[in-house]
């Protein structure tokens, strides 16, 4: 059966057509994805990105071992930064593409959905010095807030000077007394932001962004806006682009 996000409920409250996607039922467009690209491309609109897989790395091996499953050079990493990387079988195919966050106490592995647990099980395959695994995705929603207007609408939201927030970078924000996880990313090639936080608060923070964004006519967008946002920047999607038999270089990754 599929699984439905935190979020799930707002996408019926939106009047979004649902489609099964990675295993999750999922909002493929709102108004339309024309209207809804556009609306990234020129002003702000936001996507539930729940269904993606988050993996934490902890110990004192930790670097070292994220360095080891990962193509990139995550020693390379600051505090709070993040990188795009990917993890490859020894010939050279690609396991999955994924975003690696530096945290204080972890690194972060952010995977794609449909990916989630074939990734987690390579990992501890792979495991090596004293790091433990943990496959936290089901305790994290995710949001993306995009496009040219984002920042005014999360300037709004949180305390925190995000306008100095580097592309690529993260910080820790409170909003009403809780604590989340906000980057400078996203797979738009807007500007952009992405917030992780408990999926209890969801639906909340949700109403609060969508409210906040009045004035910039912010509006859900769905997985076919994000495909053809992602496609008109290149960007490559697992199980599409980049498979088992690709390789990073062969995939222009490098």
């Amino acid at each position: 059966m599929a699984k439905r996000t935190p979020l799930y409920e707002k996408h019926l409250e939106y009047g979004a057509k649902i489609v099964e996607f990675a295993g999750f039922l999922m909002p493929i467009q709102y108004t339309g994805i024309i209207d809804e690209v556009l609306r990234v491309r020129k002003g702000v609109g936001v996507f539930d990105v729940s269904h993606m897989g988050e993996i934490e790395i902890k110990g004192p091996d930790a670097l070292e071992f994220v360095n080891y499953i990962t193509t990139n050079d995550a020693s390379k990493l600051e505090l709070f930064q993040v990188q795009y990387s990917a993890m490859c079988y020894p010939d050279g195919g690609i396991v999955d593409d994924l975003l690696v966050y530096r945290l204080p106490d972890k690194f972060l592995l952010v995977v794609n959905a449909a990916n989630t647990e074939k990734d987690y099980e390579w990992i501890k395959e792979n495991k090596r010095g004293n790091v433990e695994i943990e496959n936290t995705s089901d305790r994290i929603f995710q949001l993306a807030i995009q496009g040219p207007l984002s920042e005014r609408v999360m300037k709004k939201l949180v305390k925190e000077p995000i306008e100095e927030l580097g592309y690529y970078r993260a910080t820790e924000v409170e909003i009403e007394g809780k604590k989340y996880l906000l980057s400078r990313t996203g797979y738009t090639g807007e500007d952009g932001f992405e917030l992780y936080g408990e999926p209890g608060e969801a639906c909340k923070i949700w109403d609060r962004i969508m409210e906040l964004g009045k004035d910039e006519n912010i509006g859900p967008c769905g997985l076919g806006a994000r495909d053809t946002l992602r496609l008109e920047m290149k960007y490559c999607l697992y199980g599409n682009d980049i498979t088992r038999d690709t390789t990073p270089l062969e995939a222009g990754l490098s």
